[in-house]
Formats: structure tokens, C-alpha cells, sequence
């Protein structure tokens, strides 16, 4: 006998549907910019900071708006900030596919970073607000898993199109996806809307946008610049400095924009704590995985997004089980088991060497999804199930800020370790060439691969003790990454909701704030 559904539940599937696309649109354009920058280098001469710009205008404007444009979501309702921020990201995008310089893409970037800042957090909190607690769970769970995966499936996108189509392709990707956003919203998501919003926070608006805008401006130029750079070290301080007064600020106030006493509830703290680890660890495999997969492996742009399928083929569909899990064990086990599996799974990636066939890759590859998705879904689940209603999107935006973070952390820090590595090793082996020719082969593997390239058989030595380099600084940098997945599940073991808050921090029941 089939089962009937309801009007009401065919309409929070559709919901579901559209929030998880205009994720993707969000979450694609930062993976997708980085497959076609040979080709924007190539057609407008950019340089490479300029294309290192063209990927983290975007990032340092979203990330600095997060919390901003949550509390506004609160403020003045959902459905307005979600139409107005696709229809400002499809007609930027729109834009970028015909202009003519890095700098006019870098502007551009920048302006679509602010419009994806007031569409994440408010897909969350719409979820979170439209599905009830018995349903929360499983509906949160599929946005994480389009959250996580949303990174390769840009990739291998933006690969195909870049196969047939000139850059501009990825830009047109864009713009579909908010079209198709655009016009889900307006026919599926209800106005929601708080019968008592919370008040405007402006002073509290400019320190942590300042101070996030700091300190993220560090993370990116530290691994370029060097960490004890002038600019590096003010960035940093200055951040650091700014967020500070934005904790004393809001301490102070009677309805602040995000109350920093939320930290100390089981929920908030731990699921923040283990966001911020799960993306740090992916976003810094995913920028070591990549050059491995080409510059090692041989494999094409299409090919190396190809190889990391895998990833997104488990963690999509085993988020929606994880709340399940999380609700008859406990976030206090599934968590760390989670994080725990994403070190294994690192572990085993360290031990890759240069003739490792791929099949070992994905044996570190698929705990690493698996445990992503037992940690993610009941992180992100306890952290909107600590805060009331009125607050889910500043809930949504602080599960979204632990994420960008994590991820500008992880590939700074991963990728000074591995940098670090492989330039002291390369320098060995580059010694006694021409000075250009060093500074090539240290700057990159590939680099060392075109000075190898011209020097004959003497070459073939220099680009396989280039390529050992490699390897020894992946392995490193690796494991850097396993240490700090280890330290975030004992963390997550000591704070995680206990086993009495587990099923309303999975989103099976409403719960009260723990403490």
C-alpha cells in the first residue's frame, strides 16, 4: 500500500530542495573559480597575486558578513535577504562573465562574497525555522552533506564545462544555479519572520566584521608573505584585537547580536569547535590532494576533481543517517568517532608515496567522508538546537563562520607545513643551478618539473628528488592535520551534549538551552 504525503510535507521537501540549491551556488563558487584561473591568467594576464585575489576576494567577503547578515535574516525576515542576496550574486556573476581585467574580477569576486554572506546562513535558519524538531535532523543533515560535498561537485562541474566551453563557462554555472534558486525561493519558501526580532547591533556589526575581516586577511597572507611578516603580524593583532572588543562589547549588552556566554553551552561550543576542525582538515587536504593529483599522478584538472567523487558519494548520503545515529548513541560518541575516522583516514594519506597507486588514496578518502559525516550533521544540529527561534540566524551564521575560518586555517597552516618541507628539501636539490632555476624549483613541483624539463638527462634526477620533496612535505602537512583532528575529538568527548540532550541536539525533539 503506498504511503500518501501530505501537502505540508511535499511543500518542506520542496523548501529542502531549493535551500540546499542556492548552498550549492554558494558553496560551488569557491571550488569552481580555482579550476579556470590557467585560463583567466592566460586571457587577462593576471598575475599570481591577482589570481590568488580572484579566490580570496570572494572568501574574505563572505566570511567577514556571516554574522552580519544572520542577525539581519532575524531582524527584518528570511525570504527578503535570501531573494535580494541570490539576485545580487546572478547579476554579478552575469557581470564577471564579461569583464575584461584581474582587477575588475577581484571587485567582483569580492561584491558576489558579500551577496553569498546573506544567502548560507539564511538557508540554514529557513530549515531549521520550516521543519519540525522530528524532522530537523534528517533535513539538516542533507544540508550538510551538500555543504560538504557542494566543494567537489563544483570542481568536477566546472571541469566539464571548462573541457568545451573558455572560462567564462564557470561564471554562466553561476548565474544558472541562481536563476533556478532565484525562482525556487519565490515559489516554495514562506516569509518568516520573528514576532519579536532582535534589535540592531551596530557597533557590535562593525567589530566583528573588522575584526573577522583582520584576521582572515592574515590567515591568507601569512602562508605568502611569511607569518612573521609586518603585515602579516598587524593583521593578525589587529584582528585578534578587534574581536576582543567585540566579545567585551557584547558582554555588555542587554540584547546582544551573538551573546558570547553561548560559547559555554554544551551545544554552541562543541559543535563550533568541531565545525571548525572538520573544515580545517578538508579545505587543507583538498589544497594538497589537488597538486597531488596532477603534478604527481599526471592526472588533468577533470581527472584530479574526478578522483575525489568518492568524498562527496559518501558524505551526501550518510549525513542524512547521521542524526539518527547521533540521536541513539549520543553526539558525545558519534562526534569524536566522526573526527576520529577523518585521522584515519588521514593517516593513511600521509603514508602515500609518489608511485601509490589510487586506490590507496581512496582507502584514506572514504573514512575521511565517513567521518565527516557522523561528526558534521549532529555539529551543526546541536549548534542551531542551543540557540531559541529568534536567534537561528545568528545560529546559522556561526556554524557558517566556524566553517570559512576553519577553512582559511587549514590551508594556511597545512600549507605552510607543507611548504616549509618541501622548499628546505628542493633547495638541496636544486643547489649548483643558475639562481632563477632554483627559485623555480623551490617555489613549486611544478616549477622544479619545467627547470627538470631543460636539463636533459641531469634533469630526470632533479625532478625525481623534486618529487620525493613533494610527497615528504603532503605527508607532513598531513599529518599536521591528523593531530589537530585528534585534539578536536577529545575536545568534542569533554564538552559534546551528554546522552539525556543527544536526541533534541539531533533534532528529534526541542530542547532547552544546556549549560
Amino acid at each position: 500500500m503506498l504511503r500518501s504525503t501530505s501537502p505540508e510535507t511535499t511543500r518542506r521537501t520542496a523548501v529542502l530542495g531549493v535551500m540546499c540549491l542556492a548552498l550549492m551556488m554558494v558553496v560551488s563558487a569557491v571550488a569552481s573559480t580555482n579550476v579556470a584561473l590557467p585560463d583567466i591568467a592566460r586571457a587577462t594576464g593576471a598575475s599570481q597575486t591577482e589570481l590568488q585575489w580572484i579566490v580570496e576576494a570572494y572568501a574574505l567577503a563572505f566570511a567577514s558578513l556571516l554574522l552580519p547578515a544572520g542577525a539581519l535574516g532575524d531582524r527584518f525576515g528570511r525570504k527578503p535577504l535570501l531573494v535580494g542576496g541570490i539576485t545580487v550574486f546572478g547579476g554579478v556573476a552575469a557581470l564577471a562573465m564579461v569583464a575584461g581585467s584581474a582587477g575588475q574580477l577581484i571587485g567582483l569576486r569580492a561584491v558576489m562574497g558579500i551577496a553569498a554572506a546573506f544567502v548560507m546562513p539564511v538557508t540554514l535558519s529557513v530549515i531549521t525555522t520550516v521543519f519540525p524538531p522530528e524532522e530537523r535532523g534528517k533535513a539538516v543533515g542533507t544540508w550538510v552533506g551538500v555543504a560538504a560535498g557542494g566543494a567537489v561537485l563544483g570542481l568536477l562541474a566546472s571541469g566539464l564545462l571548462l573541457s568545451w566551453f573558455p572560462w567564462q563557462s564557470v561564471f554562466a554555472l553561476n548565474v544558472g544555479l541562481a536563476v533556478l534558486s532565484l525562482a525556487g525561493t519565490l515559489v516554495f519558501v514562506p516569509s518568516t519572520r520573528e514576532a519579536r526580532p532582535p534589535r540592531l547591533d551596530p557597533v557590535g556589526t562593525a567589530l566583528s566584521v573588522a575584526g573577522l575581516s583582520a584576521f582572515i586577511f592574515g590567515i591568507i597572507e601569512g602562508p605568502d608573505h611569511g607569518w612573521s611578516d609586518p603585515v602579516t603580524l598587524a593583521a593578525l593583532a589587529g584582528g585578534l584585537t578587534l574581536i576582543g572588543a567585540f566579545v567585551l562589547w557584547e558582554l555588555r549588552r542587554a540584547e546582544p547580536m551573538l551573546d558570547p556566554r553561548n560559547f559555554l553551552r554544551r551545544g554552541f561550543g562543541a559543535g563550533t569547535v568541531s565545525i571548525t576542525t572538520q573544515f580545517f582538515s578538508v579545505f587543507g587536504l583538498l589544497f594538497l590532494a589537488l597538486p597531488y593529483l596532477q603534478l604527481v599522478k599526471g592526472l588533468s584538472p577533470l581527472e584530479a576533481s574526478a578522483a575525489l567523487l568518492p568524498l562527496a558519494f559518501v558524505v551526501i548520503p550518510l549525513s542524512r543517517a547521521a542524526p539518527h545515529l547521533a540521536a541513539r548513541f549520543g553526539v558525545r560518541l558519534t562526534g569524536p568517532t566522526g573526527l576520529m575516522l577523518m585521522a584515519a583516514g588521514l593517516y593513511v594519506m600521509s603514508t602515500l608515496g609518489g608511485d601509490s597507486s589510487y586506490w590507496q588514496f581512496v582507502a584514506g578518502l572514504v573514512p575521511f567522508g565517513v567521518g565527516m559525516a557522523l561528526a558534521g550533521a549532529p555539529a551543526t544540529t546541536a549548534i542551531v538546537a542551543s540557540l531559541p527561534r529568534e536567534k537561528q540566524g545568528i545560529a546559522s551564521a556561526m556554524n557558517d563562520v566556524s566553517r570559512e575560518v576553519g577553512s582559511a586555517l587549514g590551508i594556511a597552516v597545512l600549507g605552510s607545513v607543507f611548504n616549509g618541507a618541501y622548499r628546505s628539501e628542493a633547495a638541496a636539490a636544486a643547489a649548483g643551478l643558475p639562481r632563477d632555476a632554483q627559485s623555480h624549483v623551490t617555489a613549486s613541483l611544478a616549477g622544479a618539473q619545467a627547470v627538470a624539463a631543460h636539463l636533459g638527462a641531469a634533469g630526470q634526477s632533479l625532478a625525481v628528488q623534486a618529487q620525493a620533496a613533494f610527497m615528504d612535505g603532503f605527508g607532513r602537512g598531513v599529518l599536521a592535520g591528523t593531530i589537530v583532528l585528534l585534539a578536536g575529538a577529545a575536545f568534542v568527548a569533554w564538552r559534546a551534549p551528554g546522552r539525556a540532550e543527544s536526541r533534541a541536539n539531533a533534532g528529534v525533539e526541542a530542547a532547552p538551552a544546556s549549560t
